[in-house]
């Protein structure tokens, strides 16, 4: 059986540095813990030991435009929501929604949405009622 879901996310930023101060206060929050700058990325990996490291990186693109994608991280309960919302409105996230209870989702379902400073869509969820596939 597979042990994770997924290896890493290759995010599209214009301003490599601009995207590193932003994604350096709130990835930290998420589990991303350690940075490492490379000659045309910069990642932030998740966990650490004896095991594979998942990694959320960044890659500058200065022609990108960001689309209707969105990539949506776990938090554990309704407070970590709300604390990484703050994060990301001192950061400077844009198009900030939320935190709030978002029932035509599921059951429980609370979130915060916002976009980072190219305009690239996420989110922060917390689910009470976990999802099951049918």
């Amino acid at each position: 059986m597979k042990t994770r879901c997924f290896d890493h996310i290759d995010l599209r930023v214009t301003d490599m540095e601009t995207a590193r101060k932003f994604y350096g206060k709130i990835l930290p929050q998420l589990g991303f813990v350690h940075e490492s700058p490379g000659d045309d990325y910069y990642s932030f990996y998740a966990g650490g030991g004896e095991r594979p490291l998942e990694f959320f990186g960044l890659t500058e693109e200065k022609n990108y435009r960001p689309n209707s994608t969105r990539i949506a991280f776990w938090a554990d309960t309704r407070e970590q929501v709300d604390r990484i919302a703050q994060l990301v409105r001192d950061a400077g996230g844009k198009n900030l929604e939320g935190p709030e209870v978002c029932e035509d989702y599921s059951p429980g379902y609370y979130a915060f949405f916002f976009e980072d400073p190219d305009g690239n869509k996420l989110e922060i969820c917390c689910r009470e009622t976990p999802v099951f596939a049918d």
